[in-house]
């Protein structure tokens, strides 16, 4: 297990959808590779501007016309992935990725100690 792997704290799952990022009038599109209560990791996208002072919005949508919204910060880049961290999120949109992710996790009460832990480290 890398060190990378034994810091994470939240459950990934994986999940195939388009990311929207938008920041400073301008926007890009990618795909997602995988996400947790605390972000999401995308392929790169081809032709992108990110100001990483500056926090971006991403739109994510779902099968059922929902959309998870949140604000992201880059947390770590590489020639062929993105890792965004949730700087925050409202509750529609938390209601949804907590539903995913809860459909997603092999333990069901796993995504409910996964909560609990983001709501004490805020």
């Amino acid at each position: 297990m890398t060190d990378h792997t034994e810091r994470r704290r939240y459950s990934r799952v994986d999940f195939g959808t388009t990311v929207t990022l938008s920041q400073n009038n301008e926007q890009c599109e990618a795909d997602l590779l995988d996400i947790s209560l605390n972000g999401f990791l995308i392929n790169t996208p081809a032709h992108y501007r990110i100001d990483v002072t500056e926090p971006l919005q991403a739109s994510i949508p779902l099968a059922d016309d929902a959309l998870i919204e949140m604000q992201v910060t880059l947390a770590h880049s590489s020639n062929e992935q993105l890792g965004f961290r949730c700087e925050s999120i409202d509750i529609d949109s938390i209601g949804h990725l907590r539903r995913l992710v809860e459909l997603n996790l092999p333990d069901e009460h796993a995504v409910e100690r996964v909560l609990s832990e983001l709501l004490r480290a805020g």
